[in-house]
C-alpha cells in the first residue's frame, strides 16, 4: 500500500481547502503575536508594587515613576496613572486609575476577537466544501448515466469529506487557542484591578501619612 501523499489534499479539497489553510496561517500568526505579547505584559504584581511602596516610603515619588516608565505592561501604567495623582483626593484617583484601566483593556484584547471568528467561520466554509463536493459527486453522476465508475465520483467525495476535515481542523485549535489568550488577558486584568486598589490604599493612608510625619 502506497503512503498517503499529502500534497493531494489541496488538490482534491478545491478552493475552499485554500482559504481554510489562509485562515489557519492567520490564526497561528495571532496567536503567536498575542501570546508573545501577553507574555511580555505579564510581571510580578506583587514585587513590582513592593518596591513601588519602598519608594514611596523613602518619599521618592519621580523615582518610583521612572520605575513605572522602565517596565512594561498595563500593571505599570495603572500604577504610573495613580502616581501621578499620588497628592489629589481619592475620586480623582481612583477616576485616573479607571481611566488608564479603560485605556489598556482593549490594547490586552486586540485581535482575540479575530481568533474567536475563525474558530466559527472555518466549520461553515468547510461545510460549503462538502456542499460543493456533493454536487460535484451528483453532477458527475448524471453525466455519466450508467458507466458512472467510482473513481469518477470519488473526487466530489474527496472534496466533501476534506473540506468538512479541514474546517475543524482549523476551529478547533483556534477556538482552544481563544480561551488560552482569554484565560491570560482576565488574569492581567485581575493583577491590574489588584495594584490598583491597593495602590490607591497605601497613597491615601500610609504615604500621606509618612508624608505628614516627615513635615
Amino acid at each position: 500500500m502506497s503512503a498517503f501523499n499529502y500534497s493531494t489534499i489541496f488538490t482534491k479539497g478545491g478552493p475552499v481547502m485554500w482559504l481554510l489553510l489562509l485562515f489557519g496561517l492567520v490564526a497561528l500568526i495571532i496567536f503567536i503575536e498575542r501570546a508573545l505579547f501577553l507574555h511580555r505584559s505579564q510581571i510580578r504584581s506583587t514585587e513590582f508594587l513592593g518596591g513601588i511602596k519602598n519608594l514611596l516610603q523613602k518619599q521618592r515619588l519621580m523615582e518610583a515613576l521612572t520605575l513605572c516608565e522602565e517596565t512594561p505592561g498595563p500593571v505599570a501604567k495603572i500604577v504610573k496613572a495613580g502616581l501621578r495623582h499620588a497628592t489629589e483626593d481619592e475620586p480623582a484617583m481612583r477616576f485616573a486609575i479607571q481611566e488608564a484601566a479603560i485605556v489598556e483593556l482593549p490594547v490586552l484584547e486586540r485581535r482575540v476577537s479575530a481568533l474567536a471568528a475563525i474558530a466559527q467561520i472555518a466549520p461553515l466554509f468547510g461545510l460549503l466544501g462538502t456542499l460543493l463536493g456533493m454536487l460535484k459527486t451528483f453532477w458527475l453522476f448524471n453525466q455519466g448515466g450508467n458507466y458512472a465508475t467510482p473513481a469518477v465520483l470519488a473526487g466530489g467525495m474527496y472534496q466533501a469529506l476534506l473540506t468538512a476535515a479541514a474546517g475543524l481542523a482549523v476551529a478547533i485549535p483556534a477556538h482552544l487557542a481563544r480561551h488560552f489568550l482569554a484565560g491570560r488577558v482576565r488574569t492581567l486584568v485581575q493583577d491590574m484591578e489588584w495594584a490598583g486598589s491597593e495602590l490607591q490604599r497605601f497613597l491615601l493612608h500610609d504615604y500621606r501619612s509618612g508624608a505628614g510625619e516627615k513635615k
